[in-house]
C-alpha cells in the first residue's frame, strides 16, 4: 500500500515538475486546483466512512469540508472571471492518482487503512504545498486566482501539521 501512496504522490510531483517547465496558465491551474481539492475530498469520505478511529474519521471529514470549501471558492471565482478549467498533464495525473489512491483505500480495513490514509495525507499535503509554491502561485496571472492560491495556502500547512500530528499519535 505504501507503495500505491508513494507512486500517485510520486506521480502529483512529476506532474508539479512538468508543468512548471511549461508555465501552466490560469484555465490549467484552475483545472489542478478543483482536481486536487477533489482528489482529497474523496478520500476524506472513504476516512469518514470507513474508518474505526474517532480521530481518523474526524479528519477525514475536516478534508472533506475544507476542500469543498476551497472548491466553491474556486469554482465562484473562476465563473466570475469567466474562465473554464482546462485540464491538463497535471490534473489529468491528479485524478488517476486520486483514483488509484481510492482503490487502495477500499482494500484496507483498521489500523491498516488508517495507516494508509494518513500516510497518503501527509505526502499529499505536502506535494500540493510545494505545488502552490513551486508552480501554481508564480504562474497565476490573475490577480484575483493568485490571492485566492495565497489565501488557501495556510489552511494546507495545518492539514499537514494536522496529518502528521495523527500519524506521530498512532505510531504510523
Amino acid at each position: 500500500m505504501r507503495m500505491t501512496v508513494l507512486v500517485a504522490v510520486a506521480a502529483f510531483s512529476v506532474s508539479a515538475t512538468t508543468a512548471r517547465a511549461q508555465a501552466i496558465d490560469d484555465a490549467q491551474i484552475a483545472a489542478i486546483v478543483v482536481t486536487a481539492n477533489q482528489v482529497d475530498i474523496d478520500a476524506g469520505k472513504l476516512a469518514s466512512s470507513t474508518s474505526t478511529n474517532p480521530e481518523v474519521k474526524k479528519f477525514g471529514q475536516q478534508m472533506v469540508t475544507d476542500h469543498t470549501g476551497v472548491n466553491k471558492s474556486a469554482t465562484d471565482l473562476v465563473t466570475k472571471l469567466k474562465i473554464t478549467p482546462q485540464p491538463n498533464a497535471t490534473s489529468d495525473s491528479l485524478k488517476d492518482g486520486g483514483e488509484k489512491n481510492a482503490a487502495a483505500l477500499k482494500a484496507l480495513k483498521g489500523a491498516a487503512f488508517d495507516k494508509a490514509y494518513v500516510d497518503h495525507e501527509v505526502a499529499y499535503h505536502q506535494q500540493v504545498l510545494d505545488a502552490l509554491d513551486q508552480t501554481l502561485i508564480p504562474n497565476a496571472k490573475n490577480d484575483e486566482l493568485k490571492a485566492l492560491l495565497v489565501k488557501v495556502r495556510p489552511a494546507f500547512v495545518a492539514h499537514l501539521e494536522h496529518a502528521k500530528q495523527i500519524q506521530s499519535k498512532l505510531g504510523l
